[in-house]
C-alpha cells in the first residue's frame, strides 16, 4: 500500500475540534488489552488537550493529506500530562539547566499506527526542547505507549497511578538525557 509523505505542522486553534476527535478515538481503541474498559473511560480524566501547548506552539499535528493522523509535543512547562480539564496543572516555566522538557499528549490514529507518526512527533519535540536549552525530557506514559518511548530511548523512571477517574490508571514516567 502507497501512503503519501506526511506533514508535521504547528497546531493551530481551528485544528481543536480534529485533535480532540483523534485523541477520544486513540484514548478507546489503542489502549484496549492494556488497560480495563473501567480504566479506559477512566482515562478521559487524565488525558486530552491541553490548549497551553497550541498557545506555547509545542504542539504537533501531523498531517495525512486532509487527514488528521497523529498529534503531540512537547512543553517548557511544569505541567507533566493531562487536559485543561485535568487536576495538578502547573503553568510555570521550567529552567533548561535543571529541569526536564516535557513529551506531552502524544495520539496517533488507530488506522495509521507503525507509520513513523510517533517518531517524526517525538523527534520535532527533542530538536525543539534542545534548541531552547533542554537537555532532557520526561513523561507521563500510557502503558499502550510504553514499548514504542522505549524504542524512542526513553526508559522508566517510576510507574505510579492516575487518580482523576472513576477508578485509578496505571501511568509511567519515562525519561531521555540527550547529547
Amino acid at each position: 500500500m502507497f501512503y503519501p509523505v506526511l506533514e508535521l505542522n504547528t497546531a493551530k486553534y481551528s485544528d481543536i475540534p480534529n485533535i480532540r476527535n483523534l485523541m477520544n478515538l486513540a484514548i478507546l481503541e489503542l489502549q484496549k488489552g492494556f488497560l480495563t474498559d473501567a480504566q479506559i473511560q477512566a482515562s478521559f480524566g487524565a488525558m486530552g488537550l491541553d490548549t497551553q501547548l497550541i498557545q506555547d506552539r509545542t504542539y504537533f499535528c501531523v498531517m495525512d493529506g486532509p487527514e488528521l493522523v497523529g498529534c503531540g509535543g512537547w512543553s517548557r512547562r511544569a505541567t507533566l500530562y493531562g487536559g485543561n480539564h485535568s487536576a495538578g496543572r502547573d503553568a510555570k516555566i521550567l529552567n533548561p539547566e535543571t529541569d526536564r522538557a516535557r513529551i506531552r499528549a502524544m495520539y496517533t490514529h488507530p488506522k495509521h499506527i507503525k507509520r513513523g507518526i510517533g517518531k517524526m512527533i517525538i523527534e520535532a519535540s527533542e530538536l525543539a526542547a534542545k534548541a531552547e536549552g533542554f537537555n532532557s525530557l520526561e513523561m507521563a506514559a500510557t502503558m499502550a505507549g510504553v514499548p514504542f518511548y522505549k524504542k524512542c530511548g526513553y526508559h522508566i523512571e517510576s510507574e505510579w497511578e492516575d487518580t482523576n477517574g472513576d477508578v485509578p490508571v496505571p501511568l509511567c514516567t519515562m525519561v531521555k538525557h540527550m547529547r
